[in-house]
């Protein structure tokens, strides 16, 4: 029987009384856009994270989009990232009209090399995005200090993947003056479609941000900036809060998996992404390195074993890009696109299942 990459349907089975009651609720009361589902998440979210205000929005993209705004980035500035993600976060950079510099990558968590940063400092960096992929949260640490040494530029931690995950003890969407984070589907904590969320203790960016998610819009018709329709479906928002109450041990279930994967992989010496010891990844992927990847994920394939790969390709060796930044600039993250390969990974993911998938890796 084939192993599924994301195992949705299982952990649907578990909750769909739950599910089925929130969404006839919202069917019942019928405010499908800003009904009271929304700031229930809102604040249900807040506390968990530890931030003043969060803030929900229509996607992950939107939640770096509307940030931005907020921090009224503008044609010409530049903004400080990493070329080893997901297009979006270089891509809401792009439709502001500033520039993305790319910084390479650490070579074992592919996270953006902090020591690397202050060298792409100028007089136009206007803010700083770390991505913290794979569920890992960046050094934020050392991003924070070199962005106070700089001006206190502001920090957006990117924390699409990383929802549950802790640095130093504190929870990802913390860690910086602005968190964001995604609800994809396939996120640790997913709805069923597109949502996000934006987390920030700054009470003057919270006003901002809730007037962009819809339209700039003070009051009805009250316009006082440009905004977007930004907002977040109250039925995504509902199918959140029946999740929320399965959250906590799911994120113990992703982290216990993905230390056996370790475990398991070290003792063949197989090449991982690697965690440090002063975070605790959610383990969003898992993450190997292979140099016959193509090779690999056919002979899986063959055996109903699927695999994926976050990211074939930097950012800044993307058509979408080119012309803006240095193709060259990130040989780190070149090297390590051309061999990352994600397995199967999910809370539900069962001892034999891995097993399986480990053997059939090392055969």
């Amino acid at each position: 029987m084939a192993i599924p990459f994301i195992d949705l349907q299982r952990q649907y089975r578990y909750l769909e009384p739950q599910i089925k009651l929130r969404i006839n609720r919202v069917l019942e009361h019928g405010q499908y856009i800003m009904g009271p589902e929304v700031e229930e998440l809102e604040e249900t979210l807040r506390q968990y994270v530890g931030a003043k205000h969060c803030i929900t929005v229509a996607s992950g993209t939107e939640a770096l989009l509307i940030s931005l705004m907020a921090l009224r980035i503008k044609p010409g500035d530049e903004i400080i990232t990493t070329p080893f993600s997901f297009a979006a976060t270089a891509e809401v950079i792009v439709r502001l009209g500033a520039k993305p510099v790319f910084v390479d990558i650490e070579a074992d968590t592919c996270n953006i090399n902090a020591s690397l940063i202050a060298e792409k400092i100028t007089n136009k960096t206007r803010a700083i995005i770390p991505v913290s992929l794979y569920g890992q949260p960046a050094d934020m640490d050392e991003v924070n200090a070199v962005a106070s040494k700089n001006g206190n530029i502001p920090v957006v931690e990117d924390a699409a993947q990383s929802f549950g995950a802790t640095y130093r003890g504190k929870k990802s969407c913390n860690l910086s003056l602005i968190g964001c984070t995604s609800f994809f589907p396939s996120k640790p904590l997913g709805c069923y479609g597109d949502g996000g969320a934006i987390f920030t203790s700054d009470d003057e960016l919270a006003l901002a941000m809730r007037e962009i998610r819809v339209h700039g819009q003070s009051h009805r018709y009250v316009h006082t900036r440009v905004g977007v329709g930004g907002r977040m479906d109250t039925i995504q928002c509902a199918i959140l809060l029946a999740k929320f109450g399965r959250f906590e041990w799911e994120v113990e279930q992703r982290i216990a998996i993905g230390k056996r994967y370790n475990d398991l992989f070290d003792l063949v010496e197989r090449a991982r992404v690697r965690q440090r010891d002063d975070r605790t990844s959610i383990f969003a992927q898992y993450t190997v390195m292979t140099k016959e990847r193509a090779k690999t994920q056919q002979r899986l394939a063959d055996i109903g074993i699927p695999t994926a790969v976050h990211y074939p390709k930097p950012l800044n060796r993307q058509a979408a890009f080119e012309g803006i930044c240095c193709p060259e600039c990130t040989p780190l993250a070149i090297e390590v696109a051309g061999s990352v390969l994600s397995l199967p990974m999910s809370p539900d993911l069962s001892r034999s299942q891995q097993d399986q998938i480990v053997a059939a890796l090392e055969d």
